[in-house]
């Protein structure tokens, strides 16, 4: 089952616009990007602190589920949506509005993506042109040639890392955290793909022509 997550950052759709999915959720102010793309939510979750009680209403008129939780909580709205999905059993999560606005949110929202805790919930982000998501041990890239690939370590070093089908190759190599060797690759075979022994990568795809 395939989950979107709707939170409450910057929205900069993909060029081939939102992806199909089983699942709508959305993280409290997220709700405002669904109404303005006119896709009403299967679930709304978070401290609805933010949102009018005319939107609440709405989206409840249009089958949206409102699962409230309180203001001072430990988790911010995108984990509890993130749990949500998990919950019901999704497979995958794709995050649209995920990145943007506050960068304390930004980097939050990327690393919870890294967390143990869905280490068997591949989750991805787009914003705009561009693809983000966590390499635990191995993944084929789904790029096009041309394609910038950025290997970011997230928990120390990654090391044992090994890229297919990319100009620069790396072959069982170390990543030290805090380093920029692995920014700015691309993909030379449309089979591309990125192995680690150990550690955790931030991927991130961006096409040729990108500025």
């Amino acid at each position: 089952m395939h989950a979107l997550v709707f939170a409450n950052g910057e929205l900069d759709l993909p060029p081939g616009g939102l992806p199909q999915a089983d699942l709508r959720i959305a993280a409290n102010g997220g709700s405002r990007h669904c109404r303005a793309l006119g896709v009403y939510p299967d679930v709304l979750v978070g401290d609805l602190d933010s949102l009018e009680p005319e939107l609440q209403a709405e989206l409840k008129a249009n089958g949206t589920q409102l699962l409230a939780h309180p203001s001072r909580k430990d988790e911010t709205d995108f984990e509890l949506a993130l749990l949500h999905a998990q919950q019901a059993g999704a497979s995958a999560v794709t995050v649209v509005g995920g990145l943007g606005r506050r960068w304390d949110h930004s980097l939050a929202n990327l690393m919870l993506a890294a967390d143990a805790r869905f280490a068997a919930l591949p989750i991805t982000f787009l914003h705009g042109s561009q693809r983000l998501f966590p390499i635990r041990q191995h993944v084929q890239l789904d790029a096009p040639v041309g394609s910038r690939v950025s290997l970011i370590p997230l928990a120390g070093d990654a090391l044992g890392v090994t890229t297919q089908g990319l100009e620069y190759p790396l072959q069982t190599e170390r990543i030290a955290f805090g380093s920029s060797r692995g920014i700015s690759n691309v993909v030379a075979d449309t089979g591309a793909s990125v192995a680690l022994e150990s550690g955790l990568l931030l991927c991130v795809l961006t096409p040729a022509d990108y500025d």
